[in-house]
């Protein structure tokens, strides 16, 4: 099988760099009310509070003082995550961390609502699609 084109490579990262840091800002856009409030259609949260208490089914084995500073470090490394994969700034580095912000995502969601979850709303996708971004922005060719 012939290698795919280095171009066909280049624009499917950039793509797939744009995408990641999308989905981090929206989900960080969401839990502002940005996208509406809550209980509108197409709302996971709609204010800071709900996504608190999405956090704390996520974390059920973490006391719940420690959820306000979870949900802050989530928020906070989302936004910075984010910004970095559009602006393409240490993209192997980034790819690699937002890999493993979003692993940590799934693993949550398998705890907090079963394993069903996070294959609906494709986190391991997600989390592959990182790691393979910081593959291929580390020099390695997609097979």
């Amino acid at each position: 099988m012939r290698p795919y084109p280095r171009r066909a490579v280049q624009y499917s990262a950039i793509f797939l760099r744009l995408a990641l840091g999308a989905g981090f800002l929206s989900a960080v856009a969401d839990r502002f009310g940005l996208w509406g409030a809550p209980g509108a259609s197409g709302v996971a949260w709609g204010d800071f509070g709900h996504f608190l208490t999405y956090t704390a089914q996520l974390n059920p084995f973490l006391p719940a003082s420690l959820i306000p500073a979870v949900g802050w470090v989530a928020t906070a490394a989302e936004v910075i995550l984010g910004a970095a994969l559009l602006l393409g700034v240490r993209l192997r580095e980034t790819a690699f961390l937002s890999g493993v912000l979003l692993l940590a995502f799934a693993f949550g969601m398998i705890l907090g609502s079963g394993p069903k979850a996070p294959l609906d709303y494709s986190v391991f996708t997600a989390a592959a699609g990182a790691f393979l971004l910081s593959a291929v922005s580390a020099g390695n060719r997609a097979p």
